[in-house]
């Protein structure tokens, strides 16, 4: 039987919705999607989708230390942008994140996200 854990931190914005931030089962990590917003205010963080990339993905680095994780251990990642235009851009932060053997992912423009912001970032990792 596979224990299921639920994983929780004040270092990522807490679920705006009734699901977890990250369930461990299986010897992996299930990270749910994580937008740009600030931990401790709640409200999205503003400058642009170079700063709304790095909130989610220190949202997302947050969550898999607390799982005991880490994003050297993320074997695969889904990025949801508002806009692909913004695409080089989000590549240059998300690539400073993963310096080293990247994981696989993909990259899909929505319509829209929650809270209107521009990336929302989900990730399944090694426990």
């Amino acid at each position: 039987m596979t224990i299921r854990k639920v994983i929780a931190t004040a270092g990522a914005p807490a679920a705006i919705g009734p699901y977890s931030q990250a369930i461990q089962a299986g010897g992996l990590v299930f990270v749910s999607g994580q937008i740009p917003l600030d931990p401790e205010t709640g409200q999205v963080v503003q400058g642009g989708i170079a700063a709304q990339t790095e909130r989610a993905l220190e949202s997302l680095r947050a969550i898999l230390d607390a799982s005991g994780s880490g994003l050297e251990r993320v074997v695969k990642t889904t990025v949801f942008l508002t806009d692909l235009g913004t695409f080089n851009e989000v590549n240059e932060v998300y690539a400073r994140f993963f310096p080293h053997a990247p994981p696989a992912r993909a990259t899909v423009q929505v319509a829209a996200l929650p809270r209107g912001v521009g990336i929302e970032i989900e990730a399944v990792a090694l426990a």
